[in-house]
């Protein structure tokens, strides 16, 4: 981790999950094995992709609205307020390249481990297939890692074609200060490394795993986000149209054979694990994202009127102004049985989110990408490449929209031109991933502004507030690190 927290020397000498010496750590399969799991924790840290950042995107956006002023809690991040010493800018910032160097030394531990994958301690193919593998595991681990960082530290890559600063690129296992000093690349070379280490990802990872395991599908999945979050409209075609079948019911036709749940109830009622959830991240009571990093504590009410409902923090309601206002948003509409309506002594109504509702310890799984995004990816993607709206591209938005509300079937006649529609799905990706760290992302993608909302201004894309400012651990101990 050198070069990230100087200040964290216990972050320097990276440790496998089993705490064994480092001489013995690839002595057996399943040790390997437990040094995978050890970096799927890193990811899954409360600080990162654990709650944090999920929730980070949503409150900077104009959906929440901030209730207790408690500044553990995103107060900053939600008020555009974000200066270089601030925890929530050095904490995320250090757990994902904390997440990434774990990745690296794990890859750097296998190529350096080579000889000695044989029999009789390994079995006869492990070098063949199992290396690679765990390989493309850590690289789509790093590789979403680093787009995720990408979307708060970056200029979106539309200012600039991606010629903007991006991260520093730490490709190689960090254990000391030798490799302190390095300048950021490009966000275009950034992105470049993203879609290199999910490429790779995708020729190696095996057909079919658990939703809480990376698979073949999944790192295709996400490379229609990151394509799309770049603009590169083609190439999202190319890749959804590995994983969703050419007419509906859309389904993958290979690999894990994903599809939409039949309700958007059931993909976050426990334990979460429909076809419809391509990757996620897992708690248990053992193994929680901690104290107030948790998606259900940020958005549950504190109190309810039924005792044995599951309650949180009510750190965040919905805003009465923002997406629930909609008109367009029908009341027939299953995902409206998500908010929890809560009345004060004066008769005053504040609207909270229970998407994620499993109460203390606060284990919902984390999604990162469901197959809901593919479809409205390629939805986009298909009319935006085209410059019109097709058939495929509505039945694509419909079938989203029609699991949740069988009342709202949309025909081509509904779409006079590309704006109306592209405007229907936007508003459509506002309502289905609300809660789960989406909003932020695509209005920058597009470089549009960031809502006001409550007492919070709005945020030009020319605002210096606009992305997280770098932080002061990687300001100090990288000489060549510039500020954004």
């Amino acid at each position: 981790m050198a070069g990230t927290v100087s200040c964290r020397t216990e972050l320097l000498d990276p440790k496998p999950r089993t705490d064994l010496p480092a001489a013995v750590v690839f002595d057996t399969p399943q040790r390997i094995e437990q040094q995978v799991n050890g970096l799927y924790d890193a990811v899954k840290n409360g600080q990162f992709l654990g709650g944090r950042y999920l929730i980070y995107n949503d409150i900077r956006a104009e959906d929440f609205i901030n209730r207790q002023n408690n500044s553990v809690t995103g107060l900053q991040t939600w008020n555009h307020t974000l200066v270089e010493s601030n925890n929530e800018v050095n904490n995320l910032w250090v757990y994902a390249y904390q997440a990434i160097n774990a990745a690296n030394v794990f890859l750097k531990g296998l190529d350096d481990n080579a000889s000695r994958f044989v029999q009789p301690a390994f079995p006869d193919n492990f070098a063949a297939v199992r290396v690679p593998q765990y390989q493309a595991e850590a690289r789509f681990l790093r590789g979403i890692s680093y787009y995720y960082l990408l979307q708060l530290y970056a200029r979106p890559y539309i200012d600039g074609n991606g010629s903007r600063p991006g991260l520093p690129l730490r490709l190689q296992a960090e254990t000391d200060f030798s490799n302190n000093d390095l300048a950021r690349s490009t966000v275009a070379e950034t992105y470049a490394q993203v879609l290199a280490d999910l490429d790779f990802a995708e020729q190696n990872l095996p057909l079919t795993a658990p939703n809480s395991r990376a698979h073949r599908n999944a790192a295709i999945a996400f490379k229609t986000r990151a394509y799309l979050t770049m603009g590169r409209w083609n190439d999202v075609v190319t890749e959804a149209n590995k994983i969703v079948s050419e007419a509906a019911p859309f389904k993958a036709t290979s690999g894990v054979l994903h599809e939409l749940a039949p309700t958007v109830q059931a993909v976050f009622a426990p334990p979460q694990n429909t076809l419809e959830s391509i990757f996620s991240l897992p708690s248990t009571a053992l193994d929680a994202p901690g104290t107030q990093n948790q998606l259900a504590f940020y958005y549950l009410p504190n109190t309810r009127p039924n005792p044995s409902d599951p309650t949180g923090g009510a750190e965040y309601s919905l805003n009465p102004s923002g997406v629930i206002a909609d008109p367009t948003w029908k009341a027939t509409d299953q995902r409206r049985q998500f908010i929890i309506p809560i009345s004060a002594a004066n008769g005053a109504v504040t609207n909270y989110w229970g998407k994620f509702s499993t109460g203390t310890p606060y284990t919902d799984n984390v999604p990162i990408i469901r197959y809901a995004e593919v479809l409205l990816n390629l939805a986009e993607a298909r009319a935006r490449a085209a410059g019109s709206v097709d058939e495929k591209s509505v039945a694509l938005l419909n079938a989203v929209r029609g699991r949740a509300d069988a009342t709202t079937q949309f025909t081509l006649a509904d779409f006079p031109d590309l704006d109306a529609f592209t405007s229907a799905l936007l508003r459509e990706r506002r309502i289905e991933f609300l809660g789960e760290g989406m909003r932020s992302i695509d209005l920058m993608r597009l470089g549009l502004p960031i809502p006001a909302k409550g007492t919070a201004t709005a945020v030009l894309p020319s605002d210096p507030n606009y992305v997280w400012p770098i932080p002061t651990s990687e300001l100090s101990a990288n000489r060549a690190m510039e500020r954004n």
